[in-house]
C-alpha cells in the first residue's frame, strides 16, 4: 500500500470555500471556510476562518472558529478564537485560546451542541440567567455590605 504525500497549501494561497481530504494537509496560507482532513497542520503564518475537523490537528497559526479533533496540539504561536472539542489536548506555554473546551470520547461523531438549546416560546417571559463567572450585585451606596449582622453578645448567667 502506497503512502500518500501530504497536500501543502503554500503561504501565498488564499482560498474561499471548504477543503476536504482523508489524508494529511499542511496549511500555510489563508482559508475562509471549513477544513476537514485526516491530519492537519496549520502553520505559523496560516489563518483559518471556519470550522476545523480532523483526526489530529497541530495549530501553530490562527483559527477563528470551532476545532473538533481526536488529538489537538496548540503550539506556543497558536491563536484560537472558538470552541475546542477533543479526546486529547496539549497546550504549549504562550498559546492563546479564547473559547470553551470540552472533552469527548469521539469528538468527530459527537454532535452535542456546545451552546444550550433554545427553548420553545410558551408565552411566558423568562429572566436571563446570570453568567457563572459574574459577580454578585454591589450593595447600594450607604448600605452596610454585611447587612444587619451584629456581633454575638455574651449572656450573663449565674454561673
Amino acid at each position: 500500500m502506497k503512502s500518500k504525500a501530504p497536500s501543502i497549501l503554500s503561504s501565498d494561497l488564499v482560498l474561499t470555500g471548504t477543503i476536504v481530504s482523508d489524508g494529511e494537509i499542511q496549511l500555510d496560507g489563508t482559508v475562509d471556510g471549513d477544513v476537514r482532513a485526516g491530519s492537519l497542520i496549520i502553520g505559523e503564518d496560516a489563518t483559518v476562518s471556519g470550522e476545523v475537523q480532523a483526526e489530529t490537528v497541530v495549530i501553530r497559526g490562527r483559527v477563528t472558529g470551532s476545532v473538533r479533533a481526536r488529538q489537538v496540539q496548540l503550539a506556543s504561536t497558536a491563536r484560537i478564537e472558538g470552541d475546542i472539542v477533543h479526546a486529547a489536548l496539549s497546550v504549549e506555554s504562550g498559546a492563546f485560546f479564547d473559547g470553551h473546551c470540552r472533552h469527548s470520547s469521539d469528538p468527530l461523531k459527537d454532535t452535542t451542541p456546545s451552546q444550550p438549546a433554545v427553548a420553545k416560546d410558551t408565552g411566558m417571559k423568562a429572566e436571563p440567567m446570570a453568567k457563572a463567572d459574574s459577580k454578585p450585585p454591589a450593595p447600594a451606596k450607604g448600605q452596610d455590605p454585611l447587612g444587619s449582622l451584629e456581633p454575638p453578645v455574651a449572656s450573663k448567667s449565674g454561673f
